[in-house]
C-alpha cells in the first residue's frame, strides 16, 4: 500500500522521554495511544487516531522488562497493520535479543533471529535501530533495517571536552570482540588504541586476563556497545588503573542496561564518568549514581525517520 505524506509516531511505554524528544525535533505530535496491561498481564492497546494511508513509526526499546516491551512493540505493530496504515517502520533504539545471535552451545537457541522473525511477522516494513551488538543480525531480517552508530555523536562530545589527537589520551576496548568498532572510535577521535584481553567464564562474568597497548600515564576513554551488569567495564577499569598504570579512567557505551548490581560496581570503579545514550532510560527505582551521564539520541533518530519518510539516503548517519 502507497503511504500518504502524513507521519504519525507512537511509542509504548519503555522509554517514553526519548520518543517525547525524538517528537520536539519532528515538529509533530505523538500518537494518540494507550498502552497498558489486563489483569494477568496481557498487553491491552487502544489507538485513538485513524492510521489509513499514514507512515508509522513505533519508538520502542526492547529493553528492562525485555519481554514485556517486546510484546508492546509487536501488538502495537499489528494494530497498525490492521487499521491499514500504508507503512510501519520500527524504531528501536535498544535491541534486545542481540547477545543471543548463535548456537555458542548444543541445543541453544538463536533468539535474535526469532525476534526478528517475530517483528516481520506481525507487520513491520523495515526496522531503526542503535548499535546492534552483533552486525549479523542485519541478515536475520528479511525486511530493510538502518543500522546507525552512536560512536558518531560520543565522538564528537569527547572531541570538545578533550580535543583531537590529544597523545594524552587513549580509546581502550574492554574486549577483544569490540576491537573493531573501538578502531573506528579512536581513528575519529585521532587517539590510540588498546585492549583489554579477557576470559569469560560464564554469563555476566569474566576475568581480566592482560593489557595489550601502553597506557601508562595515559587518560583513557573505554568503549563499549552496552554495559549491562558492569562486570567487564569495571573490571577492565579497574585492571587499567591498578596494572596499567593509566591516569584518569572514562568510560562510554551505546545502551546502558544497567542490571543489578551496575550502579554499585560503577560507583565502586576508578571510573570518572561514563557517558551513555538515552536508547535505555536508567533503571526505575535505582540510586542515583553522579558518575552516569546521558547523551540524548533524539536528534539522530529525529534525522533518520525524516529521511526514512522522504525516501532520501541515510548513509550519512552510519559513518
Amino acid at each position: 500500500m502507497a503511504y500518504s505524506s502524513e507521519i504519525k509516531v507512537f511509542t509504548g511505554n519503555s522509554n517514553r522521554a526519548l520518543a517525547e524528544a525524538i517528537v520536539r525535533r519532528l515538529g509533530v505530535k505523538l500518537g494518540d495511544a494507550q498502552v497498558s496491561a489486563f489483569a494477568d498481564g496481557e498487553v491491552c492497546l487502544s489507538i485513538n487516531e485513524t492510521l489509513r494511508g499514514a507512515d508509522v513509526f513505533i519508538i520502542q526499546s526492547t529493553c528492562n522488562h525485555v519481554n514485556d516491551n517486546l510484546m508492546e512493540l509487536l501488538v502495537m505493530t499489528d494494530a497498525c497493520r490492521r487499521a491499514s496504515a500504508g507503512r510501519i517502520t520500527a524504531v528501536i533504539p535498544y535491541f534486545g535479543y542481540a547477545r543471543q545471535d548463535r548456537k555458542d552451545k548444543a541445543r541453544a537457541p538463536i533468539s535474535a533471529k526469532l525476534v526478528a522473525n517475530m517483528i516481520t511477522t506481525a507487520g513491520a516494513d523495515r526496522v531503526l535501530t542503535m548499535d546492534l551488538h552483533s552486525a549479523q543480525i542485519q541478515g536475520f531480517f528479511d525486511i530493510p533495517l538502518d543500522n546507525m552508530f552512536a560512536g558518531r555523536m560520543l565522538s564528537e562530545h569527547y572531541i570538545n571536552v578533550f580535543g583531537k589527537e590529544n597523545p594524552d589520551y587513549v580509546v581502550v576496548s574492554p574486549d577483544v570482540g569490540s576491537v573493531a568498532r573501538a578502531r573506528v572510535f579512536a581513528t575519529r577521535l585521532g587517539y590510540g588504541l588498546a585492549i583489554v584481553d579477557k576470559l569469560r567464564s560464564e554469563a555476566n562474568k569474566s576475568e581480566v586476563m592482560n593489557i595489550i597497548g601502553d597506557v601508562r600515564d595515559k587518560n583513557v576513554i573505554i568503549f563499549d556497545d552496552l554495559v549491562d551488569t558492569g562486570g567487564t567495564l569495571c573490571g577492565a577499569a579497574k585492571s587499567l588503573k591498578e596494572d596499567g598504570g593509566a591516569k584518569e579512567i572514562y568510560a562510554c557505551a551505546s545502551h546502558g542496561v544497567l542490571s543489578d548490581p551496575a550502579i554499585r560496581r560503577i560507583e565502586e570503579s576508578p571510573i570518572k564518568i561514563l557517558r551513555l545514550v538515552d536508547t535505555i532510560p536508567y533503571p526505575k527505582n535505582a540510586p542515583k549514581c553522579d558518575k552516569i551521564q546521558y547523551i540524548s539520541a533524539a536528534e539522530l533518530f529525529a534525522e533518520a525517520i525524516v529521511r526514512v519518510h522522504d525516501e532520501t539516503s541515510i548513509s550519512t548517519l552510519f559513518r
